[in-house]
């Protein structure tokens, strides 16, 4: 189970990165384009689906390498089971929100495509077909909260000291 829920976050780092390089991309294709004369239609519609689907596939990765921002203002001084309570009822909280937060996306996306919306830019994309990476974010966001906190749980994860780190 534990290789499948790291592949499942790499996978979704690597599609963030592969979301990366085609917002380059558009990018690039869009000011080639105005310089040599001719206009590509939905080039800035579709960098901007890239980045949030960049954004949110990225999370539950970050997430998992401890480079999300925490504040440990309260954390850092508790010690014992009064820090351990409140690593628990912050990653219970954490996997509260964030499903919630998939549960919503994914209710978007569903609702996008009932109602046929699409994009009230020139390129007229069906939005459904672009919030499908906002919803998968959030939901493998939602699975890795609740691996910390299962993981939590059975005692086996360490908690991130954001002060003693050197990087």
């Amino acid at each position: 189970m534990r290789r499948a829920l790291d592949a499942l976050y790499d996978g979704a780092a690597w599609l963030a990165a592969l979301s990366m390089v085609g917002l380059l991309l558009m990018v690039l294709l869009s000011i080639v384009s105005r310089q040599v004369g001719f206009h590509v239609p939905g080039t800035d519609a579709y960098a901007g689906y890239l980045m949030a689907a960049a954004g949110f596939l990225a999370l539950a990765h970050t997430l998992k390498k401890g480079e999300h921002i925490r504040v440990t203002l309260l954390l850092g001084k508790l010690q014992g089971r009064a820090r351990r309570a409140m690593e628990l009822w912050a990653l219970a909280a954490a996997s509260f929100l964030a499903s919630l937060f998939a549960f919503y996306s994914a209710r978007l996306v569903w609702q996008s495509h009932l109602f046929h919306d699409i994009s009230t830019s020139n390129d007229a994309t069906p939005l459904w077909i672009p919030q499908l990476a906002m919803a998968a974010g959030t939901l493998i966001l939602a699975i890795a909260f609740v691996d910390e906190l299962v993981m939590a749980l059975r005692g086996q994860r360490s908690t991130i000291d954001t002060a003693s780190r050197s990087e």
